[in-house]
């Protein structure tokens, strides 16, 4: 076998793996139908139109991304899809030792958009501690639960 059948078949294999890049460089990229699914569980009163509470949430992501937010902190769902179809609203998994200890290099706000992101709300008395994360208490499920957040993004309930 020559080196570069062996390199197009390696390639080719590594494409077709799940997970693997597809050649237009998106990485699973949100089919139109799970940003649908998610429009519908994002416009609570169905007005076609994400604000207020509703919003917080996506609007958080578009600071984590550092895109520009939609006019008026008010997502339409044209704005939504696209967004979704660029997966700008993709969590990542919190990492499994977090909180992780750090130098503390995110602010405050940062740390909320966070919180927001992972699906938290009501987002209170964040206190950075001596190792660098921040923590507080928010809601998430309809319960009241103590957060910590620390400088990779990690987002994960404590107890005391």
């Amino acid at each position: 076998m020559t080196k570069q059948s062996a390199f197009a078949m390696l390639a080719a294999c590594w494409i077709a793996l799940p997970g693997g890049i597809a050649p237009s460089g998106i990485a699973n990229a949100a089919s139109d139908g799970d940003c649908a699914r998610e429009w519908k569980n994002a416009d609570g009163n169905g007005d076609g139109i994400l604000e207020g509470r509703e919003a917080d949430r996506y609007l958080a992501y578009y600071r984590m991304r550092a895109e520009a937010p939609p006019a008026g902190d008010r997502i339409s769902r044209s704005e939504f899809m696209r967004a979704c179809r660029e997966d700008v609203f993709i969590a990542k998994a919190p990492e499994l030792a977090a909180p992780l200890k750090g130098i503390g290099g995110i602010s405050e706000g940062e740390a909320k958009d966070r919180a927001l992101a992972a699906g938290y709300s009501a987002i209170s008395s964040l206190v950075k501690d001596g190792d660098g994360v921040w923590r507080g208490s928010a809601m998430k499920d309809g319960k009241t639960t103590k957060i910590a957040i620390d400088d990779k993004g990690n987002v994960v309930p404590f107890n005391d």
